[in-house]
């Protein structure tokens, strides 16, 4: 059908030729009298070719439905194709941290802060973010999260911080589309410190975000972290060594001078590295000896094979723990071991440099 052809209605009495067309499916008809009708292309017939059963009009309506879609533009057309999420190596244990970010880092005391969970790992995450309030759990977020990929929670300022006070995660990982080793559910609860966003140094480089975060460890390597959870006067007690005098007595300082291949010794307990303790509390002692325990670290990069043992006690084993999360996550590149009972008991790691 094209401008000029004469067409005759369908449904009704009429006819007249074609003037032009309105739309893709619409045709403008003008009749004796100079008027344009404007008709739906299935209720006219070229006149010639009439032909007034059923079929043929459902066949001029599939006629102009697919010149419509030959003249949709590819843009305007859904996309179906998603591709499959990429694995990589040393993916196949699971790993997924809280990650807590400043919007702006320059104005921390000011600033917003935005809450990510991330999926470190081949696996999908499907997970429950909850917090407790008031002795009752709540759920903040619940989602699906692709393999090593990051998801954004929610946006909270300072005054949100308390209701933070204590989290809990719970993860069911599983693949698609292919078969996998099974893995367990993970169920961590964790307190959030509301100090550590007063403070620029705990907001860390890393290898999830360009700008600095707040990385709490869900589970690494298959292996849940269990939360630091500790009555503040055992910690003070376990810093002091009260517990065990005669280990205070005989712990080393810091070696003064040490022959070639022999270890860099560095004690991280508290009356040895702070000259006056008056007034901190039982975190701000945690923090100070972990960044020691991150300078020391820092110092030696470049010392590749250097060993450096650092006590830190035995008592609830509270520093050792965040010691060792430090070594997993900010220091994966050097290796670590307990460091000799015979001359540290059970209160000593010592790292190699690599």
């Amino acid at each position: 059908m094209k401008i000029g052809d004469k067409v005759r209605f369908v449904s009704e009495v009429g006819g007249g030729r074609v003037a032009g067309f309105q739309d893709k499916n619409i045709v403008l008809v003008e009749d004796e009298d100079g008027f344009q009708i404007p008709m739906q292309i299935g209720e006219v017939v070229v006149v010639g070719d009439e032909n007034y059963d059923t079929g043929h009009v459902v066949e001029m309506k599939q006629q102009a439905q697919q010149r419509e879609e030959k003249e949709t533009e590819p843009a305007d057309q859904p996309i179906t194709f998603k591709r499959q999420p990429e694995e990589r190596k040393g993916g196949e244990h699971l790993s997924a941290y809280l990650a807590f970010v400043p919007i702006d880092v320059r104005e921390l005391t000011h600033t917003r802060f935005e809450a990510y969970f991330v999926n470190d790992s081949n696996y999908y995450m499907r997970f429950c973010y909850m917090s407790c309030e008031s002795g009752s759990w709540h759920l903040r977020h619940t989602a699906e999260v692709e393999p090593n990929t990051k998801l954004f929670l929610e946006e909270f300022g300072r005054e949100d911080l308390n209701q933070l006070e204590r989290v809990a995660v719970q993860i069911l990982p599983y693949k698609r589309e292919k078969t996998f080793a099974l893995k367990p559910t993970i169920d961590v609860q964790m307190r959030i410190d509301a100090v550590k966003f007063y403070k620029l140094h705990t907001f860390q480089e890393n290898d999830f975000f360009e700008q600095p975060a707040l990385i709490y460890t869900i589970v690494e390597h298959d292996i849940p972290v269990k939360p630091l959870f500790v009555d503040a006067r055992q910690l003070k007690d376990s810093l002091y060594g009260r517990n065990d005098q005669m280990a205070r007595e005989q712990r080393p300082l810091v070696t003064p001078a040490r022959k070639e291949g022999e270890p860099l010794v560095v004690n991280l307990h508290a009356d040895e590295i702070l000259e006056n303790a008056n007034g901190m509390t039982s975190t701000d002692i945690l923090n100070y000896q972990l960044d020691v325990f991150r300078k020391t670290l820092r110092e030696h990069e470049k010392d590749k094979g250097l060993k450096i043992v650092f006590i830190h006690g035995k008592g609830e084993g509270v520093l050792r723990r965040a010691i060792i999360n430090d070594l997993q996550y900010r220091f994966k590149q050097y290796t670590y071991q307990d460091a000799s009972f015979q001359e540290y008991s059970y209160g000593a790691t010592q790292v190699t440099i690599k």
